[in-house]
């Protein structure tokens, strides 16, 4: 592709951004997760593109979610698969937490894993310590050799990993290492790319998260340069089942970064909701609204961040909140 699509879908993250960070604190994580599916959806029908979400929310019957299958974009263009999740953090932003964002990665069709709603045992590092990771090895080898290659003590190395009671085994096993653990509520996404990203405090992501959010990871991760495994843990049969009609025909299949995004021209935007460990969450001014992004190319191997000024003209709507329209200037 000779144009920069990328440039095209940050739009799409800063709407749906900016929709759900009105529900931040309101303790209702299924309108803020509506409203960025809105909005994402509305800017992508602007977006030149044939394109199709391969990795999304839900099947057609859960609307109004962006679906697996459903078609996105003007209807003109290049045949773009789409993994996206509209606001990663749910939870986080009903509770006014950190680290919810709203993210996106795009290739040319057949690019990206067709991934099934399941869950995914991951480790991601950043560049400086691609290579010498193994999914198959045990905590305290990865550990090490992580801290060999950043020139550190295992003592100094930090782990992200989310709250869950199904990690207490791994929670022990980098203890026992005395590395530190970054322990998260959600949004494994922003940890994985954290790894990547030098002024990040965090050196690996580890354990068992959701399968769709590995492969937004490793479009991230393709550009900047580290690396993630990942290998599907399903839950139940059905689950298994829909990952043999989805095309995946080894079940026990170690994936690499390149296998869950393929090619060199894979693209990732996303927008802060609520501050984190990269990114600033969406203010309100007087007059519109502040976001800021972070928009990847592997083909460019272009990293951008862009804060935006958007100025809204304000109406009321029918739930006695304030709709958003008017442009942007960046």
């Amino acid at each position: 592709m000779d144009r920069n699509l990328a440039l095209d879908f940050v739009r799409a993250t800063e709407a749906a951004a900016m929709s759900s960070a009105r529900w931040m604190g309101r303790g209702d994580n299924k309108a803020a997760d509506q409203a960025a599916v809105e909005a994402m959806r509305m800017v992508f029908s602007t977006i030149p593109i044939r394109g199709r979400v391969v990795i999304g929310e839900g099947e057609r019957d859960e609307a109004p979610m962006l679906y697996i299958g459903e078609e996105v974009g003007s209807g003109n263009g290049p045949e773009i698969d789409i993994a996206v999740d509209p606001l990663e953090g749910t939870n986080i932003t009903a509770k006014g937490g950190y680290n919810s964002i709203s993210v996106l990665a795009a290739s040319l069709k057949g690019n990206l894993l067709h991934a099934p709603d399941t869950y995914m045992d991951k480790i991601a590092v950043g560049p400086e310590a691609a290579g010498v990771i193994d999914l198959d090895a045990p905590v305290k080898k990865n550990i090490h050799a992580v801290a060999d290659r950043l020139d550190k003590k295992a003592d100094d190395v930090t782990v992200v990993v989310l709250d869950r009671d199904r990690h207490s085994q791994l929670i022990r096993d980098i203890r026992a290492c005395g590395s530190r653990i970054q322990l998260i509520g959600d949004g494994d996404i922003a940890g994985g790319l954290a790894t990547a990203l030098p002024d990040s405090e965090v050196d690996m992501l580890m354990g068992i998260g959701a399968a769709p959010e590995g492969v937004i990871t490793a479009a991230g991760l393709k550009t900047l340069g580290g690396e993630i495994q990942g290998r599907l843990h399903f839950r139940n049969e059905e689950e298994k089942a829909r990952a043999q009609k989805m095309g995946i025909s080894d079940l026990d299949k170690k994936f690499s970064t390149d296998d869950l995004a393929k090619g060199n021209d894979v693209m990732f935007a996303a927008t802060g909701v609520t501050s984190g460990s990269f990114l600033r969450g969406v203010r309100f001014t007087a007059h519109g609204a502040v976001t800021h992004s972070i928009v990847m190319r592997s083909k460019s191997r272009t990293v951008r961040y862009i804060e935006a000024v958007h100025h809204f003209e304000h109406k009321e709507t029918s739930r006695g909140t304030k709709g958003l329209q008017g442009g942007r200037h960046a």
